[in-house]
């Protein structure tokens, strides 16, 4: 069992995890007659029903907002809620934590192999948080899931999160973690051209600045899986004034990660901040990528996938038109959010076929 995935959760979040439960266990039927009454977005949309249940409780409940506390607070707080939600899994058969040297210090890390046996690949996976949240317990459900549905090893990744470790701690290390999983992958009985790099929101964007930086490398990711992804980080869009508030993911959350991570607001248009605004896309590895119906960074979700199929990438695009941001870690009460998840896991399948 990993040690740094494990948490245990105090009586009120044993309480919240008891109601997530039962949420997951309303009938597909009540949740799709419910759908037909809940929000509908520009696009035509409507938000699924435990969707908006994740929404409200985030915007009212004290405490639940994902920057409701400082840095320290708002970790422990998104580290404890991804336990609560947290699918249950039977034991795997490698849950190791390791440590490897990065550019500023020790990085840890945890490989998951669901059964005894070759794999058919690895995934990076590098979580999301906005730069300044997140970690491998908070994410441990999601990559299990990943785990499950693709049959890969997933190599689960903590880096240096700000504001402790601005721009470009996080891009330094998450290039750090491609080179030693691309170095330990035939010790662990992987062919190295078959990674994958995956991440969400910020992770998401690590991942496609990792595709970008290997790029013409010997070894490049075999597939680049961007789960509703941070792409433009310098420019406002129509999905984030529509979705400002009330899905988990706000405006002021968004200001509160940029504050914190960024030294300088002219870094914004980085490329490794932002990838939708580097020079040229031309010969990524092919891409996967998802968005959120209601999520405010669904446009630039779409742009970037549009602007690398213009540059001549092979990209497949998944519209999750029902969920909102962060619904990979939302599977205990969500029907749908499995679905996408088991979806993702076919497409590296394809990938690495």
């Amino acid at each position: 069992m990993s040690r740094a995935t494990s948490k245990n959760l105090s009586l009120p979040e044993r309480i919240q995890r008891r109601l997530f439960r039962a949420a997951g266990l309303i009938p597909a039927s009540v949740l799709g007659t419910a759908a037909r009454i809940t929000k509908v977005n520009s696009d035509g949309d409507h938000l699924a029903p435990e969707m908006a249940l994740v929404g409200a409780a985030t915007a009212k409940v004290p405490g639940m907002g994902l920057t409701s506390r400082p840095p320290a607070g708002a970790r422990a707080q998104l580290d404890a809620t991804g336990v609560a939600m947290a699918q249950t899994f039977p034991p795997f058969a490698i849950e190791e934590d390791l440590e490897f040297e990065g550019p500023g210090g020790t990085i840890g890390a945890t490989r998951y192999r669901v059964e005894e046996g070759s794999p058919r690949g690895l995934i990076l996976f590098l979580h999301g948080g906005g730069y300044v949240l997140g970690s491998r317990a908070s994410h441990d459900s999601a990559v299990r899931a990943l785990a499950v549905a693709s049959g890969t090893d997933v190599l689960s990744i903590d880096y240096r999160l700000a504001p402790e470790h601005r721009f470009p701690a996080a891009v330094d290390d998450a290039l750090a973690a491609w080179h030693y999983a691309v170095a330990k992958a035939p010790e662990w009985g992987i062919d190295p051209a078959k990674i994958v790099v995956a991440g969400d929101s910020a992770g998401g964007c690590l991942s496609a600045v990792v595709a970008l930086q290997t790029r013409g490398e010997d070894v490049v990711p075999a597939l680049q899986l961007l789960i509703y992804p941070v792409t433009d980080m310098a420019r406002e869009t129509d999905s984030r004034r529509e979705f400002a508030d009330g899905h988990f993911l706000t405006a002021a959350d968004i200001a509160y990660f940029t504050e914190h991570y960024l030294s300088d607001p002219a870094e914004a248009t980085d490329p490794r901040v932002s990838p939708l605004l580097a020079d040229d896309l031309s010969g990524l590895p092919p891409a996967y990528v998802v968005v959120a119906g209601f999520d405010p960074l669904r446009d630039e979700g779409l742009a970037y996938a549009e602007a690398m199929r213009a540059a001549g990438v092979p990209v497949e695009l998944e519209r999750a038109g029902s969920m909102i941001h962060g619904f990979i870690n939302m599977g205990l009460i969500s029907p749908a959010a499995r679905e996408y998840v088991s979806r993702m896991g076919a497409a590296v399948v394809d990938a690495l076929s």
